[in-house]
């Protein structure tokens, strides 16, 4: 008896030791794909999967694979794990996504690559803004105008009260490329009277900061 219940204990201990092993392993090669996302190397990215590492792992910050990549805008690195079906949805611990990060980071390829995976337009950063709202006011002309031919909410309002129009007077400087973001966002259908919670409009905002040339805009659309 004791011989088997020796035996046995044995066993289990082995049994314990395969499977720390294993996770051990499995900790490691999810790292190797963090890692290779986060500095864009594509080829790294493609032989972690391979080896089996977890597509959806995450890092300290909650961070996957596939959001690293974006916020560094590695497009060919990302273009592997939206293939090998990442999610481009899953949030870190400050509720950012991959599809939210390129509304930061302005870059019409991340859209691009990110689109055939089948983003949430409606998904909200921790502002509660969509990813038109960051980029109407960083300035990032290009990116507003293609992410407003994916059919996103134009007139979505965050967090702040605030629409992308309103952001893109609020925190812009008023020149050429926030003028563009004004002019794409009006050709889209934005509601140029939509008041923030004050009942300030975009018009009001744009007199009180000097923004001639952004009035002109909105006024030449009816704005009151």
């Amino acid at each position: 008896m004791r011989r088997r219940a020796f035996l046995i204990s044995g066993l289990g201990l082995l049994l314990a030791a395969c499977d720390g092993d294993e996770m051990k392993g499995s900790s490691m090669l999810n790292e190797r794909l963090l890692t290779a996302a986060a500095r864009g190397d594509a080829a790294a990215v493609r032989d972690a999967l391979q080896a089996g590492a977890d597509i959806e792992a995450r890092d300290g910050q909650r961070r996957t694979a596939l959001l690293l990549a974006s916020a560094a805008d590695h497009v060919e690195a990302a273009e592997v794990l939206v293939t090998a079906g990442a999610d481009p949805d899953a949030p870190d611990s400050q509720r950012d996504t991959p599809w939210l990060v390129t509304g930061v980071t302005g870059s019409v390829a991340m859209l691009r690559t990110l689109l055939p995976a089948g983003p949430d337009l409606t998904a909200r950063n921790r502002y509660g803004g969509v990813s038109l709202i960051p980029a109407c006011e960083r300035g990032h002309v290009d990116y507003v105008r293609e992410v407003l031919k994916t059919g996103i909410k134009v007139d979505h309002v965050n967090d702040l009260g605030w629409t992308g129009l309103l952001e893109a007077v609020i925190l812009g400087d008023g020149g050429v490329p926030h003028q563009e973001i004004v002019g794409l966002l009006i050709a889209a259908g934005a509601d140029v009277d939509l008041a923030d919670r004050d009942g300030v409009t975009p018009l009001g905002h744009a007199v009180a900061k000097g923004q001639t040339e952004v009035a002109a805009l909105l006024r030449a659309a009816g704005a009151h």
